[in-house]
Formats: structure tokens, C-alpha cells, sequence
């Protein structure tokens, strides 16, 4: 099996377009989208949502991401960095004795993603 991990990050606080990671796009959420074409891609041993919103992490969770913590609130405004927020899932996950050997960041409003693009 791959050792592989997909971060998506995904706060709640969009000011420009609130909630844009969960308005529905051609029917489903857009957060739906990425999450599907990773799950298809069998390129990783796991899938994540970083996210401050319990709404987001509910919805990435019905569609098979796992969201194994809440982002803390100094990563989830409109200063944080997406290295920043790597970071922290990467270290949340190795204090658990998770290791990965490749990680891959997708964002939750990706929704032309393609398995190929993936690979």
C-alpha cells in the first residue's frame, strides 16, 4: 500500500464568497469534488480536511475524508499561510506516529480535478 497523504485545507471564514467550500457546485458541495477524484486516484493511504468549521468537516466526513482535528483559530484567518497550515496537520499527525512518505495539498475548491492531473 501507498504511504501517501491528501491535505485539503478548507476554513470557513471566506469573506469574498462565505462558505465557498461547501456551496453546492453542479450539485454538491464543492469540497465534494477533490475529495471523490482523490478517493478515485488510490494514490493515498489517507485523506484529510483541515478546517475550523464544523460544518465543513461534517460534510468532507460524509464524503470519506477523515478530519482528525479542529484547525486552530491562529491558522484560520485571513492571514494564515497554507505552508502554516500543512505544517500543523503534518505535526498533529506525527505526534500520533503518522508518518507520510509523500503529501500532496489540494484545495477544497478544486473542482476540475482530474486523477491524471494526480498522477
Amino acid at each position: 500500500m501507498n504511504n501517501n497523504i491528501a491535505i485539503i485545507p478548507a476554513r470557513g471564514g471566506s469573506k469574498r464568497i462565505p462558505k465557498k467550500n461547501i456551496k453546492k457546485f453542479n450539485g454538491k458541495p464543492m469540497i465534494y469534488w477533490p475529495i471523490s477524484v482523490l478517493k478515485k486516484s488510490k494514490l493515498f493511504k489517507k485523506i484529510i480536511v483541515s478546517t475550523d468549521d464544523t460544518q465543513i468537516a461534517k460534510i468532507a466526513s460524509k464524503y470519506g475524508a477523515e478530519v482528525p482535528f479542529k484547525r486552530p483559530k491562529k491558522l484560520s484567518n485571513d492571514f494564515a499561510v497554507t505552508s502554516d497550515v500543512m505544517s500543523h496537520a503534518l505535526n498533529y499527525l506525527n505526534k500520533k506516529g503518522e508518518n507520510y512518505d509523500y503529501v500532496c495539498c489540494v484545495y477544497a475548491t478544486n473542482p476540475f480535478l482530474k486523477v491524471q492531473h494526480l498522477k
